[in-house]
């Protein structure tokens, strides 16, 4: 590798290199890991207790399970859409954020997985949900939205991590090279597959890795869409509805991209990358969430119109939802998803790094509130008097929704200390291309 092309990624490499990592990183890391306990807590609680300690009772048979679910498969869905999409298109945005937008779709797609395995009351037989060769010919129910989830989240985990270690192969073999210490020297050589950056391993990769980009796109739209199955195939009156799978693929796409937005500001402010993701990625990262909030805003409207032209009890069911126990969880989705984004068409806001922190926070808080409304609030209709009550989460429901998010950011900081968060090949090759046009 030559003087130039070591110069231009020296800063990303010197990242996972470096043997001290600072304070901020230490404390990150240590309340992430407090989470993480809680985390475990809860689910040791879950598993010996049972789903009781959850606040779900007749009528609202999910809660926090399937909200948290539905929400952290959004977050890896959008991320792994965007990111394959920059892959297949070459476009210059992918080189400052393919690799952590590829990180963030992984992460979430192992907490979206905590839920469907807890939810079955006895998460220890979890692998009654595979089609396996039984003894007693007991096979899977294949109309279970639990086999749904089973089947979408091992193939998302599966293709994502697959897009994300693709693309990592030339950036380890570069770690393994200018490692000083002979064990991360290994470790890296081992993970770089034996890469030597030839001709024929280049192409191979380039092969590779625009198929699994390929994959990605189906199987985000199908996984999204699943989601939204779920409820679709019910016969509650608010549910039951096509127009589902688009608003969870619409409303998915926005919070992905309001995450990734969110963690290149602070990797850009954090870590000092403001050569590797300039002003111009963060300013048409900007106008994207702004876009994503623009159509979830249509699809808003939409339901309200679809409501007006529908029958009786689910018009009846959906303008209950808007106006009835849980209306304040549907205003606050559109406030913060939809509202509050629209800040973006200032370029100033789009270029701060508080502006980008806030709106990528509240679209991902926004969401949020918009599958508790559909989920919560959709089972909110009841026709037998006796069992009309509310739903309100317990300490163990919260516990396991901070201590995935606590995950989430444990898996986050770990990734950018031991690997490089803006991909190096992607670099050196945009900077080859300048110096030679």
């Amino acid at each position: 590798m030559s003087g130039d092309a070591k110069a231009v990624t020296s800063q990303v490499a010197d990242v996972p290199l470096s043997p001290h990592f600072g304070w901020a990183w230490w404390l990150s890391l240590l309340t992430a890991g407090g989470l993480v306990g809680l985390l475990g807590y809860t689910l040791i609680s879950v598993s010996i207790i049972g789903v009781g300690v959850w606040g779900v009772n007749i009528p609202y048979v999910w809660g926090f399970d399937l909200i948290n679910y539905a929400w952290w498969i959004g977050i890896a869905n959008g991320a792994s859409l965007f990111a394959a999409i920059l892959v297949l298109r070459r476009h210059d945005l992918r080189t400052a954020v393919n690799r952590f937008a590829e990180g963030i779709a992984l992460f979430a797609v192992i907490c979206a997985g905590i839920f469907p395995i807890f939810h079955l009351g006895r998460p220890w037989l979890f692998y009654w949900t595979f089609p396996y060769p039984a003894t007693f010919q007991v096979w899977p129910q294949f109309r279970s939205t639990l086999t749904w989830d089973f089947w979408a989240i091992s193939t998302h985990v599966i293709v994502t991590s697959l897009l994300w270690y693709v693309g990592l192969i030339p950036d380890l073999a570069t770690l393994r090279d200018r490692a000083r210490r002979p064990m991360v020297q290994g470790i890296y050589g081992v993970f770089a597959l034996g890469w030597r950056g030839s001709v024929r391993h280049w192409a191979y990769h380039q092969r590779a890795y625009r198929l699994v980009a390929i994959l990605v796109m189906p199987l985000i739209l199908i996984m999204q869409s699943t989601v939204a199955f779920e409820f679709a195939v019910t016969l509650v009156p608010d549910w039951h509805e096509t127009r589902q799978p688009l608003h969870f693929v619409v409303t998915g796409l926005a919070q992905g991209l309001s995450i990734v937005l969110l963690v290149a500001v602070l990797l850009r402010w954090g870590l000092r990358l403001g050569r590797y993701i300039d002003e111009g990625d963060i300013d048409l990262l900007g106008k994207l969430v702004l876009a994503s909030a623009l159509v979830a805003g249509y699809l808003y409207i939409d339901e309200i119109a679809a409501a007006l032209l529908s029958g009786g009890l689910t018009q009846e069911a959906t303008f209950t939802r808007m106006t009835g126990e849980y209306a304040g969880l549907y205003w606050t989705a559109i406030v913060y998803s939809v509202v509050i984004p629209q800040l973006f068409w200032l370029r100033s806001a789009r270029l701060s790094t508080l502006g980008g922190v806030f709106v990528g926070a509240s679209i991902g808080i926004g969401i949020w509130f918009d599958r508790f409304s559909i989920i919560v609030g959709g089972l909110q209709t009841e026709y037998l008097p006796s069992i009309e009550r509310n739903y309100s989460p317990t300490l163990p429901e919260t516990g396991l929704f901070l201590g995935t998010i606590g995950l989430f950011a444990a898996l986050l900081l770990l990734f950018v200390r031991i690997l490089p968060v803006v991909s190096m090949f992607e670099t050196r090759h945009d900077e080859h291309e300048e110096k030679s046009s």
